[in-house]
């Protein structure tokens, strides 16, 4: 019996964007593209039962800690209005979109950034948006696994919200062989369902 949505259930598509998901994209996760339709199908099944369905989207400025180019770990990627921070084109977006990482943090979750030389966490605006739709439950998926997924999904109970991971929608970066599954683990961990 597949899970089923509802009007206190949101969809949270995590940074289904070109860098990540087409294979030309800077920051391609290996399958990316793959998950396109089932995100979609996904995305139908939720907004078919009510659900509030909402999208991240890594949005950088040029310059950031968080490329490699200024000190950080990551190619340059999602820089705002360029082709890789469109969402794929084959994605289905019907509803709000949060954007991370607007001002140079790590916006590795949708629900908060941190400033990349102090640290210092501040809340975007997806948990208030999730409260105001009277939403208990969050599904989340998208890309990467291992990531933004992974603390969007992690930073969702902590907010208090009743959470799982629809796994089929979902890839990792693998920068290690094993991140995938370890953060999976992790999910499992902080008692988030897997599907």
């Amino acid at each position: 019996m597949p899970f089923a949505y509802d009007a206190t259930t949101a969809l949270i598509v995590v940074d289904v964007q070109n860098d990540f998901a087409d294979p030309d994209g800077s920051l391609a996760v290996e399958g990316g593209t793959e998950v396109v339709p089932r995100i979609n199908a996904e995305i139908e099944r939720a907004a078919g039962a009510g659900s509030l369905v909402v999208y991240t989207a890594d949005w950088h400025p040029e310059s950031t800690p968080h490329f490699a180019k200024d000190g950080g770990v990551w190619p340059v990627h999602c820089v705002a209005n360029t082709w890789g921070s469109e969402f794929h084109p084959g994605l289905v977006v019907k509803g709000p979109v949060v954007r991370k990482g607007v001002d140079g943090e790590d916006g590795y979750s949708g629900f908060s950034v941190a400033d990349p030389t102090s640290g210092e966490v501040t809340a975007t605006q997806l948990a208030s948006l999730l409260r105001s739709h009277q939403v208990e439950r969050a599904v989340v998926t998208g890309l990467a696994t291992d990531y933004c997924v992974k603390e969007t999904a992690l930073d969702a109970v902590r907010e208090g919200f009743n959470t799982l991971f629809f796994s089929a929608g979902s890839r990792p970066v693998n920068l290690n062989a094993s991140d995938g599954a370890s953060a999976i683990l992790a999910m499992v961990e902080a008692n988030i369902e897997v599907l």
